[in-house]
């Protein structure tokens, strides 16, 4: 696998995921989902797409990577 993140271009390859929006989100479809793929080659990985083009692309993250970007976001 390339370095992360990695872009997922097609949905079926996150087919059958489980998307969740924050508890913060207010349903106006302008925030993001994340998913985490439970099996195959992208498990382990959180997947994070724009709530508003549910069809359209993905990015992956490794668990660390993710928690880094998190933290650099709450720090802003």
């Amino acid at each position: 696998m390339s370095a992360l993140p990695r872009t997922i271009t097609l949905p079926s390859e996150l087919h059958g995921v489980r998307w969740l929006r924050s508890s913060y989100s207010t349903g106006a479809n302008n925030c993001v989902e994340t998913a985490r793929p439970g099996a195959g080659p992208l498990a382990g990985l959180l997947a994070v797409r724009d709530s508003k083009n549910p069809a359209g692309p993905a990015l992956l993250f490794s668990p660390d990577s993710w928690a880094d970007f998190t933290a650099g976001v709450h720090r802003i």
